[in-house]
């Protein structure tokens, strides 16, 4: 809030005694100093909610906020994030359609694809085997990259099955 509008806010008699080199003055003047890095925020507060322009701390909010906590949770608070901040970023943005497809095949499939990065994810049911889903993870992913599946895999299938991770083996 700019000095002058803060002094329209005060009683006339005080209007009147804010003049330059008087102690009013310099209040407002250090009132306008303080107000200034709130109003700054406040002016480009829709980008503490848009996870491309969001800053990286305000990201691992979102994700709790679109039911993705279980990919950031960690045992202690000054743990590194599971995922880089890109593709937390990139989890955040589809979050809505993350949750609409949540407990299913394609949802599983999309949500590993997005926080890895990775293509080629193949969920398959044994016949002779109900309620048990084989989880079959591209070849390129690498140990971090097994740790997030494995924990998305255990929140986003259904509570019923069993689920069994597989690494593709590289083409020769």
């Amino acid at each position: 809030m700019r000095r002058a509008a803060i002094e329209r806010l005060l009683p006339a008699a005080y209007q009147r005694a804010g003049v330059p080199g008087s102690v009013l003055w310099a209040l407002l003047d250090v009132m306008e100093a303080l107000h200034a890095p709130d109003e700054a925020v406040l002016a480009d507060v829709d980008a503490l909610f848009a996870p491309y322009r969001a800053p990286d701390a305000m990201v691992v909010a979102l994700a709790r906020w679109v039911a993705m906590d279980h990919v950031v949770a960690s045992p202690r608070p000054d743990a590194p994030l599971p995922l880089p901040p890109g593709r937390l970023r990139d989890l955040v943005a589809h979050g809505a359609l993350l949750a609409r497809w949540r407990g299913t095949p394609y949802g599983l499939r999309l949500a590993l694809e997005v926080a890895t990065g990775l293509r080629g994810f193949v969920l398959a049911e044994p016949a002779d085997r109900p309620f048990h889903v084989v989880v079959r993870v591209p070849a390129a992913a690498t140990a971090q990259q097994l740790a997030v599946v494995t924990r998305i895999v255990e929140a986003e299938k259904p509570a019923s099955t069993t689920v069994e991770i597989v690494v593709a083996e590289e083409p020769s």
